[in-house]
């Protein structure tokens, strides 16, 4: 005989035994461990790849961790003198290297076996198949899946331009002047060139899973992609550009429903809110932006919003607030009075909880990935959304976890402006300075 626990809504024997927690639920994307493995010269876009596809799988749920040697060899060799540390024909140094790409791969090991990791993805250089072979019995010894990505760039004015950008602020320059840095970190380049074995899909390589990145996205070429979570991950690379952009989302002038502290529903803009659209048309002639892109979802009040500015804009359903389901234009007491388990659900775990016959954040990130994608095809878009959906597509910029998703501030009339930077996004929030209600509920205590 089974029970339902009516708080935690999971079946359980009738033996009184203690519920699982619910994140123990969350999905398995990945059908077995998974190692990406880095491949390319230095200052080719390896760790840019790396942590712009781990913040993207595990935004969408699949636990993923970067493990990256150059961490490992600059805790092992604290002071970094020059280039010579990265001859091929200095042993010493080569032992030293080893080491670090080994106590990595047992950091790996731990990660996926005892820590519910899902991905690691190994972003080293990984330029000869001895050290891929090495990878390989290795996750063949513990049952893991491995996926290639090559990230090749032979045009040297993107090259400069990374090293300029990302590689003379690493901590091994700290005490360099950026002439003699960049001369050093180009000798460097030269060390592994020598040994620099590409990746082969046509021959060497034809039995592995992997993708060639080639000149920032202008080419790839992809190999015996194995399962699902491999072809979400080519087609991810696939979207992604390192074009100068800006994004901006804010959410509709304040409605109606916000007014009476209702959620959900199809109202239109307050007096306030209509102050606001104006205020954005303003907003976004001094910006002067070429060729923005305005989305809205097709609910009237992000589409009340974007009528005030003089530009087309494209409405998104996917774009549209979560949805509330039975408590749809309710208010939070209305909620608390009507279906107060449903009440205490929601705060006990508000990432995974569905409202009966509605969604979870969970669910609206499933919604929203869609427009993650074209939004990194995109240049310069501004998102006018909801308080829900702007929680979700914030986290994905800002590598937020589930945990903290449904609790991030975005209030009312402000537009976030969203910038790439080399590793990660600047954001930067502007107040429209037109008064508006606080629909923010804090996390319970």
């Amino acid at each position: 005989e089974l029970t339902q626990s009516r708080i935690q809504k999971i079946w359980l024997p009738n033996d009184n035994r203690p519920a699982l927690p619910r994140r123990s639920c969350g999905p398995q994307l990945a059908n077995s461990p998974t190692v990406i493995v880095m491949v390319g010269l230095p200052a080719r876009g390896k760790t840019y790849i790396s942590k712009k596809l781990t913040r993207y799988l595990n935004w969408i749920g699949v636990p993923t961790k970067v493990f990256n040697v150059g961490e490992y060899r600059r805790e092992a060799v604290k002071h970094y003198s020059s280039y010579d540390f990265f001859r091929p024909d200095n042993e010493e140094a080569m032992k030293v290297r080893r080491q670090c790409a080994m106590a990595a791969l047992r950091d790996v090991k731990l990660y996926l076996t005892e820590e519910a990791g899902q991905i690691a993805v190994f972003d080293a250089t990984n330029t000869t198949r001895e050290r891929r072979g090495m990878i390989l019995n290795f996750a063949k010894e513990n049952g893991f899946k491995v996926f290639f990505i090559e990230s090749v760039c032979n045009d040297p004015n993107v090259v400069a331009t990374n090293v300029m950008e990302v590689k003379l602020s690493s901590p091994d320059y700290r005490d360099c002047n950026s002439t003699d840095a960049m001369e050093d970190f180009m000798k460097r380049i030269n060390c592994y060139q020598a040994s620099y074995q590409p990746l082969d899909p046509d021959d060497y390589d034809r039995e592995l899973s992997l993708i060639k990145v080639i000149d920032v996205g202008r080419r790839f070429l992809v190999n015996r992609v194995q399962d699902h979570i491999q072809s979400r991950i080519v087609y991810y690379l696939m979207n992604i550009h390192v074009q100068p952009r800006t994004i901006y989302l804010c959410r509709h002038g304040e409605s109606e429903f916000n007014l009476k502290g209702r959620i959900g529903g199809d109202s239109g803009l307050s007096n306030r809110g209509k102050k606001f659209a104006v205020a954005l048309n303003k907003f976004v002639e001094e910006q002067n932006l070429k060729d923005l892109k305005v989305w809205t979802s097709q609910l009237k009040r992000t589409i009340q919003t974007a009528e005030a500015l003089q530009l087309p804009y494209e409405q998104w359903k996917a774009l549209n607030e979560i949805d509330a389901g039975v408590c749809e234009e309710m208010t939070y007491e209305e909620i608390r009075e009507q279906h107060p388990e449903e009440f205490a659900l929601r705060d006990q775990d508000k990432y995974y909880y569905r409202y009966p016959s509605g969604e979870s954040y969970q669910d609206l990130v499933q919604r929203l990935e869609p427009v993650i994608m074209e939004l990194e095809r995109q240049e310069n878009v501004l998102v006018i959304c909801h308080q829900a959906v702007m929680r979700c597509l914030l986290a994905y910029f800002l590598d937020k976890s589930a945990d903290e998703m449904p609790y991030l501030k975005c209030p009312l009339h402000t537009v976030l402006k969203l910038t790439p930077v080399a590793y990660g996004c600047r954001v930067e929030s502007i107040s429209l300075n037109i008064e508006a209600v606080n629909t923010h509920r804090d996390r319970p205590e």
